[in-house]
């Protein structure tokens, strides 16, 4: 066990605090629109640390800007790394202030990284008897720790000695820079071996030693008993320069000259004025009490609590990260008809879990339950398998008995489940007549509801977002591509880490998201009365699909073939040479190198650009750049649809099942994917031909109800705005409205086109779009687009007055809101970068109200659904296109069905606006749309 020295050199990774606060933070600002949320979150965890250890020297070490040594010898490494976010960049300089006015030493070297930097203190501090902690986020740093140093994490607070790095990498720390050699870092960009994974580098380092004795001893890799041991040398002998090229990337420099002595790293004295003036400019409230109080450095509860503060140290353990299966004490596997027996009293006792199936495949429909994993306290974790294939009877139990002793578990709803994504846990399990009830925490909705822009919210993000930990990832248990293996088919010992990892961090992930929402009850009100009641909603509509006729979209994809192949001879003859129309190298010669086109716009890389904002420019006054665009558009429905959608049809239900994601859109909104049924064009020829193949059953007919004009509707109620709410109130059309304004004439005078443009305008400025934006729209000059647009804010000035106002709230607190509350963080309202804030300027004005109408169209999938389940009448809900809800009704009931359907979407409103329902009846998707 790792025994911390009462008073250690404390070598502070500065600018993995300031990642670490930036990103696990919400958007802090101060009254002046000023970022704060990475000083405040960097200063939290310097001075919980002081306070634990109370050190006599420390020095807090950044990044400096520029290129390093390790850049010289790889001209991509870091190369993946975005730039430093403006608003983030905005922050170090008061940061740096802050910290030397806490009295720290603070070290930022030219030419060499903070790693480096860190390395070299700690060596001479241990060569000269001292004892050094390191704190670090950074797995490189494992490297240096040795029995006098040791690190701890920024996060986790969990401390690594020398056992602790061997049992969380499976290597000891002098191995640490072979071990990255061979797997690579993708943060850093340091390339490691083609193929090679953590387990296997393990295996090799573990028998051979480091890469130098490795490499000696190739021959000798194809005795090993690992998959791929007979082609392993082979492949290291390939790729021998690019190891030791990893090896000299991942190597700590301990020698960087450094013209300081250790009594320069003795903590000063606290510069008290210096402090107060800048707590006061960032308004740290809190921090200006207790520095008033002299308690900055008294233990206090922080304003804004980080995820994983400094409290009580720990040292790494097995039962925290990662999960030891030999640990007996609190890791089960049951295999015995008693042991279930004991977990579900324990569970019945509890009245609360964590859930997670594992199966042999991700398709709902198909896949087999493999296990189930439980865990009723972080720790307490039980692995039910069942369908394994390399264990006997003896070692798993029968499926069947076992689900049917855990369903009346499984679907009690006074036990409470937790879980992630689970809408895939209640489709795998309805598979085998289990109707899992109670799910009332779901970790994936909860990291969407406190901040839908953080990231990816799979369970690997949040574990390294909100937990900081490393787990074992299935890819790397499962193998790759050709060799992939199902989760049936992996040894019981390798995949117990996996099995049991998500049941155990799911309750953690809850234990560290649910009183962050709660600390906010506009969001804990959209996750309870929202986000979770739609889980079993958008399962059930999966789950019933929707019916497609193949021979439709199979004649579609023959016609578009013949257009394609016309369209390529066409394009060949204004080329006057044949080249691939899918070929973006092969346009940009013909385009730019050959027919001189004018170059609009160039790519990252420097190379004229032929996206599809240049090639629709471009088609305006050249023939090829026009043509090539219907080429790309045909190309993309037959790949997307009318070949693929053929091909999806589930064979058993005969129906395609398209899967809602509820967590992926920033603003709310669902998204569809495999197959992507919210993208099909419903204003083009072939889009309506495709929805054409959506068809109802025999003796049904497919009814769409859509939310008529719900964006503006939503601005009349945020705007307040008079002309706006008159004319939904008296049900006028608005669009004629805003034409008849705008243009000066009598309503019933406006022509079909003044109406077209009213409608562009409207939608464009509630968009955010500028007068440059509408004049491209409209394909008209910039000055009279800029006159549209002050005779529409004359008309209606309380939107005007809305937009500034939102802009305003933007920039004070980083986000805006929706009705509902839910909050849309703008990240890049605060960029330097014209172009990126001028977008979140955008996303500003239009987020609240693409995410109210959000909202709004959920509630009314809830209500739907709720009098689906309760009167079953003979409707079927089986599709969500944005504003649109798709029904398969039986004919002899449309009538009294699409009046319910009206009267409930309607009633799910909160605005001060009447709603309009549009209402569509056909035979299929199409011909629905057209009535």
């Amino acid at each position: 066990m790792v025994q911390i020295t009462e008073n250690p050199l404390i070598l502070v990774d500065g600018s993995s605090y300031l990642y670490r606060a930036y990103y696990v933070l919400p958007l802090l600002t101060n009254s002046a629109g000023e970022p704060t949320g990475a000083m405040y979150g960097v200063l939290n965890m310097l001075k919980s640390l002081l306070i634990k250890y109370q050190p006599s020297h420390v020095a807090v070490i950044f990044d400096t800007k520029g290129k390093t040594f390790r850049d010289e010898l790889f001209e991509h490494y870091k190369s993946r790394r975005p730039p430093m976010p403006d608003d983030l960049c905005n922050q170090i300089k008061p940061l740096y202030n802050m910290i030397k006015a806490m009295g720290l030493p603070l070290l930022a070297i030219n030419g060499v990284e903070a790693d480096d930097v860190i390395g070299t203190l700690a060596q001479s501090a241990e060569r000269n008897g001292r004892d050094v902690l390191i704190s670090t986020g950074d797995k490189d740093m494992a490297q240096m720790v040795s029995p006098h140093i040791t690190l701890i994490n920024t996060m986790s607070n969990i401390i690594f000695g020398p056992e602790e790095v061997q049992l969380k990498f499976g290597v000891p720390p002098q191995l640490i820079i072979d071990y990255l050699a061979l797997i690579g870092d993708n943060s850093d960009n340091i390339p490691g071996i083609p193929g090679i994974g953590k387990k296997t580098a393990q295996v090799l380092l573990q028998n051979f030693g480091g890469l130098k004795n490795l490499y000696k001893q190739l021959d000798n890799i194809s005795t090993l008993r690992f998959r791929g041991a007979k082609t392993m040398a082979a492949k290291l002998a390939q790729h021998r320069e690019l190891a030791f090229l990893s090896y000299k990337l991942a190597k700590i420099k301990t020698d960087v000259e450094l013209d300081l002595s250790y009594d320069e790293l003795m903590v000063q004295k606290l510069e008290s004025k210096t402090l107060m003036i800048l707590f006061q400019r960032y308004e740290f409230k809190r921090w200006i009490r207790d520095l008033e109080a002299g308690k900055w450095l008294q233990n206090s509860k922080s304003a804004v609590a980080l995820p994983s503060p400094f409290t009580a140290p720990r040292r790494f353990t097995a039962q925290e990260e990662p999960i030891n299966p030999s640990s007996k004490n609190n890791y089960f596997i049951i295999n015995k008809i008693k042991t279930l027996e004991k977990w579900i009293a324990l569970i019945r006792s509890t009245g609360v879990f964590a859930v997670n199936t594992e199966t042999d495949g991700l398709n709902t429909l198909t896949a087999n339950l493999v296990g189930l994993c439980f865990a009723i306290r972080s720790g307490e974790i039980a692995y039910l398998p069942m369908g394994h294939n390399y264990l006997d009877t003896s070692n798993q139990l029968d499926r069947a008995v076992a689900l049917a002793m855990l369903k009346p578990v499984l679907e009690d709803p006074s036990i409470s489940k937790i879980g992630q994504n689970l809408k895939f846990d209640l489709k795998v399990l309805n598979r085998y007549g289990i109707k899992l009830s109670g799910i009332i925490f779901d970790t994936m909705l909860e990291s969407y509801v406190l901040n839908s822009s953080a990231g990816r919210h799979d369970i690997d993000s949040l574990i390294d977002r909100f937990l900081q930990f490393t787990t074992v990832n299935f890819g790397e248990i499962a193998g790759k591509k050709r060799t992939k293996l199902t989760f049936n088919q992996i040894a019981f010992k390798t995949n117990d880490p996996y099995a049991t990892k998500n049941a155990n961090t799911i309750l953690r992930l809850h234990q560290k998201l649910w009183p962050l929402i709660k600390q906010a009850s506009e969001l804990k009100k959209i996750f309870e009365e929202i986000e979770m009641p739609l889980v079993p909603v958008l399962s059930r509509i999966e789950h019933t699909g929707v019916l497609i006729d193949e021979n439709i979209l199979t004649v579609h994809s023959i016609e578009i073939s013949k257009r394609l192949e016309a369209l390529k001879q066409k394009a060949h003859q204004l080329a006057k040479e044949p080249f691939n129309l899918s070929s973006t190298k092969q346009i940009q010669t013909i385009f730019y190198d050959k027919q001189k086109l004018p170059v609009l716009k160039k790519t990252p890389r420097g190379t004229p650009s032929t996206n599809e904002e240049v090639l629709a420019k471009l088609a305006l006054d050249y023939p090829l750049p026009k043509l090539i665009l219907e080429y790309r558009s045909l190309a993309k429905l037959k790949s997307t649809y009318t070949d693929k959608l053929p091909q999806m049809i589930n064979p058993v239900s005969k129906r395609i099942h398209t899967s809602y994601n509820q967590a992926i859109t920033v603003t709310g909104r669902l998204s569809s994917s495999d197959p992507n049924l919210q993208n099909i064009p419903v204003r083009t020829d072939e889009g309506r031909r495709i929805r054409q193949a959506f068809i109802a059953p025999p003796n049904s007919f497919i009814v769409t109800a859509d939310y008529s004009q719900i964006e503006l509707r939503i601005m009349a109620h945020l705007s307040r705005d008079p002309g706006l709410l008159n004319a939904f109130a008296e049900s006028k059309d608005i669009h004629c409205v805003t034409a008849a304004e705008i243009f000066g004439m009598p309503l019933d005078k406006v022509t079909q086109d003044q109406r077209r443009r009213a409608k562009t305008i409207n939608f464009g400025l509630i968009y955010g779009m500028s007068a440059f934006g509408l004049a491209r729209q409209l394909s008209i000059k910039h000055s009279e687009a800029q006159q549209y647009m002050n005779f529409y804010f004359k008309r209606y000035p309380s939107i005007l007055k809305y937009m500034r106002e939102t802009r305003r709230q933007a920039i004070e607190k980083g986000y805006v809101t929706t009705l509902n509350g839910r909050r849309l963080y703008l990240k890049n309202i605060y960029s330097r970068n014209g172009t990126r804030n001028k977008s979140a300027d955008r996303a500003a004005i239009n987020a609240p109200m693409q995410g109210t109408a959000a909202d709004i169209i959920k509630r009314a999938m809830i209500a739907i659904d709720s009098w689906l389940q309760h009167e079953a009448p003979r409707v079927r809900m089986i599709m969500q296109v944005h504003d649109e809800l798709i029904f398969e009704v039986q004919q002899d009931v449309v009538e009294i069905n699409t009046t319910k359907i009206k009267s409930l979407m309607e009633g799910c409103s909160m605005l001060d606006v009447p709603m309009q329902v549009d209402i569509g009846i056909g035979t299929n998707w199409d011909e629905a749309h057209s009535k």
